[in-house]
């Protein structure tokens, strides 16, 4: 008899500084997918969701689709989003009646209205349906803020491993085949996580070069080989939200036996990261750096990629801030792309005017001006899409992506994707599809701050990361935090990493 397992993704990185609420149409512009309409939709992708399919076909069980559902990152889910998505997920699992084990892909620092640990509350209302013997694992994002909340009552947190993240798929994968291996009772994983008293560590967890982040991983797969230890996780956190979990912390699936080397390993983890604390490979520079960069003459084959990191739609960014663009045009840069400008007054605008139209546009600055104000000048519509495109990858290779009605606005030399639907700039696509040829710029310009390497980086010629003032600036001494436990490096006098840590 073949096993009954749920399946189900619930995902959003929570940027708490954000005055935009999450709601269940941002959902529904990234994707809200219910039972089992999840399979064509996920089955073939190289993400969480596509791994578990794959995974439950392999296994001959008897999958359970709940939903899948995933938004860009911005603010605090509305009580309504999280009850909605939540309880569907909570009723697919008391409908099944009796459910051999669980399969989760999450976030890891989901924030509500009412819920600061929403991951955590997630898997114990699931844990009170199931009981506590059926085996529950979930994938977790890099940045997670996990909670012992979550460890108590998941038995693994498999966390990705590469940043850019391009493993969804392999950790699911992973998850999945453990948990075949406690169906057939030959494991029995419970898990432990500590968090140490740190906002920041791990370089971010940055996995693009070499550095602590790969050296700390090296570590994990070495610990994954020992006899009752099964999976070894670290998470590095995410800076961006005022909760009392935000931080690094180390996830040890293990089984009864290695309890006491479970805590070893995830001491051993902390005291490297506390170790080598100020260590970053991150090099954000002023956007006139970035000019400079694009004024210089190259030798070298490809475009200069210009990162607009901290309006990064991926960390909360408002993915409209203009500094970086109105820089590009006062330096009268040609040959230029900008992927993209979140603005859906000014693309209909353009859709009412249609292609090859001249218009006059206030574009971008619409969600906070004080980042970078509205762009005054005219702009000729060169092309309208509904800004559906298919990812390329190696990030989410083959998943459906959404920009919204999207228009290509050309400013002198300047293209500028403006979309309707916030999104992260990852895969070539984003100017692909709007028929741009992103090799045959001179310059591109995207709203990322490290996902756009994987597809960017092996055609850019040069890469310069810069701090345009956006919401997810790196400057933490910008953030006013009311929730977050204290005292807390580095914001504090912390000379030990235990003091006020959290474990269990």
């Amino acid at each position: 008899m073949a096993y009954r397992v749920l399946i189900a993704q619930f995902m959003h990185e929570t940027n708490t500084f954000s005055k935009l609420k999450t709601t269940l149409d941002d959902y529904r512009r990234r994707w809200l997918i219910e039972g089992e309409a999840m399979v064509p939709h996920f089955k073939g992708t190289r993400n969480e969701v596509g791994g578990y399919i794959d995974s439950a076909a392999e296994y001959g069980w008897e999958p359970v689709y709940a939903v899948a559902a995933n938004a860009t990152p911005s603010g605090k889910l509305t009580r309504e989003t999280w009850e909605t998505i939540r309880d569907k997920i909570l009723g697919a699992a008391k409908q099944a009646d009796k459910l051999d084990a669980v399969c989760l892909s999450l976030h890891g620092a989901m924030v509500s209205e009412t819920e600061d640990d929403a991951e955590g509350a997630l898997l114990e209302a699931l844990r009170r349906i199931v009981g506590p013997d059926v085996p529950m694992v979930a994938t977790l994002d890099l940045h997670a803020n996990a909670t012992v909340r979550m460890a108590s009552n998941a038995n693994a947190l498999v966390s990705f491993r590469t940043y850019p993240h391009i493993d969804g798929y392999e950790r699911a994968v992973q998850a999945a085949a453990l948990v075949q291996e406690a169906l057939e009772g030959r494991k029995k994983p419970r898990c432990f996580l500590s968090q140490p008293a740190m906002l920041e560590g791990a370089d971010h967890g940055r996995t693009t070069q070499p550095g602590l982040m790969r050296d700390l991983l090296a570590r994990a797969d070495g610990y994954e080989k020992e006899p009752g230890i099964d999976v070894v996780s670290i998470q590095v956190g995410f800076t961006w939200s005022d909760i009392p979990y935000t931080g690094p912390s180390i996830a040890v699936s293990h089984e009864p036996s290695a309890q006491a080397r479970a805590r070893e390993i995830a001491r051993e983890l902390i005291d490297e990261i506390w170790r080598r604390r100020d260590e970053t490979t991150a090099d954000y520079r002023p956007v006139s750096d970035g000019i400079a960069a694009a004024r210089a003459r190259s030798d070298k084959k490809g475009p200069l990629v210009i990162a607009d990191g901290t309006d990064n739609p991926g960390g909360g960014g408002y993915n409209d801030t203009t500094p970086v663009l109105q820089a590009l045009i006062d330096a009268g840069i040609d040959n230029a792309a900008i992927g993209t400008i979140y603005d859906p007054v000014t693309v209909q605008q353009a859709m009412k005017a249609g292609v090859g139209a001249e218009i006059t546009v206030a574009l971008g600055g619409r969600t906070d001006p004080t980042m970078g104000a509205p762009v005054k000048t005219t702009a000729v519509v060169r092309m309208l899409s509904d800004g559906v495109f298919r990812n390329d990858g190696p990030m989410n290779a083959g998943v459906e992506s959404n920009m919204g009605p999207t228009a290509v606005l050309r400013i002198g030399g300047i293209d500028v994707v403006t979309i309707s639907n916030r999104i992260q700039t990852t895969d070539l696509q984003v100017f692909k599809s709007q028929g741009i040829d992103p090799q045959a710029k001179d310059v591109l310009v995207v709203k990322s701050v490290q996902h756009f390497r994987a597809a960017y980086g092996p055609i850019a010629r040069e890469i310069v990361l810069v701090d345009s003032g956006g919401i997810c600036s790196p400057d933490i001494s910008r953030l006013k935090f009311t929730k977050l436990r204290r005292p807390i490096w580095p914001l504090d006098g912390v000379n030990d990493p235990y003091a006020g840590a959290r474990s269990g």
